[in-house]
Order: C-alpha cells, then structure tokens, then sequence
C-alpha cells in the first residue's frame, strides 16, 4: 500500500465553498484536489493500491480527515471539480472520530495529525517526511513498501507539525534539487516507485 497524507492549514472544513472558486472561497482546497488526482490517477486507469489523507484544519470546523481509498473508489475524474466535490460532500456530512463512508471510496471523520501518525506508526507504516533538506529519494527508495509520504500545502508544515513527525522517526527525504509544488511531488514520488516495482 502506497499512502499520502496532505495537510491544508486553511483548507474548508464545510461543504459551503463554491466549486468554481476553490483556491479563494475553500482555503487553497484546489491544491489538495491537484494532490489527489496525482496520487491516484494512471492514463486510463486509477491506482487500486493508494490512498490518499487529507487533513484539513481551516475554519470553521478545524481537524478533519478525508480519505480516498483506491480501491473503492468511484465518481472521480481529474479534473479539480471532481475530487473537490466529493471533498464537498464528505464535508456536509455529521461525523465523529469514527469514519464515516460519503461516497463509494471516501470516508470522512473528525482526526489531527498525532492521531493519524499514530494510526500509521501502529500499521508499522514507514512514514516519510518531504522537505527541503531531505535525503534524496532516489537513494533509498527501495525501502518504501508501505510507506506513507506527508507534505505540507503552499505553507509548508509548521514547526509544532515537524515536532509531530519527528517524533514517530520520519524518515525526511527530497525528490528533487529545486523547490516544487506539493502535486508535483506527488507525480514524482509515484514515478520513483514505480520505477523500482517494474525493475523487480
């Protein structure tokens, strides 16, 4: 299993956002849509064995966690409107610390990101960090089976998030020699291991 947990620190935690304005009226949601087609989508195809965490901490209602799982999952096309409206849905939803299915392969449920590195940590998940000053992942990518990859949104982690993760013993790596966007990441990521897999 392949997982990616992506933080939005202003990202919308209601359903009332509008889909056509999504970086302004859904706090930067538009960049976890971008993140979630990277993960999961193939040329004509989706990866069954991904899944994807999106932990939004925007007002009104902070610490949600909205999951796409691959293999579950239908009713998502690449385009941002898609996966933004089923984030959309998910939100609209009553939810609690037990997850809660909105559409088939999304799931929904209140979580911040100790509970979730916890979660990963007790599932003996490898858990690896992206910043800047990381490993380069091309050295150790072969040690990634189940692995699950965290980023930031366009602000990064804050320094109380790296605290977090640093205590779980992340493994902090760069996939490249420039800064790139978080989708972007993704995309290489994705390739890394892809290429290790159809060497073997």
């Amino acid at each position: 299993m392949r997982e990616f947990l992506i933080i939005g620190h202003k990202a919308l935690t209601s359903g009332n956002f509008s889909l056509n304005d999504m970086p302004g009226s859904a706090g930067r949601m538009d960049i976890l849509c971008r993140c979630t087609s990277a993960a999961l989508f193939l040329s004509h195809d989706m990866r069954r064995d991904v899944q994807v965490h999106l932990l939004l901490l925007g007002e009104p209602d902070p610490q949600k966690i909205i999951r796409f799982d691959g293999e579950s999952l239908r009713y998502l096309y690449p385009d941002e409107r898609s996966s933004g409206s089923l984030i959309k849905k998910a939100l609209d939803k009553e939810v609690g610390e037990q997850e809660i299915r909105s559409t088939p392969g999304v799931w929904v449920r209140r979580g911040g990101l100790a509970m979730l590195l916890d979660e990963f940590v007790e599932k003996r998940c490898k858990i690896v960090y992206l910043r800047e000053d990381g490993e380069d992942i091309r050295n150790i990518a072969g040690t990634f089976n189940d692995a699950v990859f965290i980023m930031g949104d366009h602000n990064g982690v804050t320094k109380e998030e790296e605290e977090i993760i640093s205590n779980v013993g992340a493994t902090v790596v760069i996939v490249g020699p420039i800064s790139l966007l978080s989708e972007h990441c993704v995309t290489l990521i994705n390739n890394e291991l892809d290429r290790i897999i159809i060497s073997e």
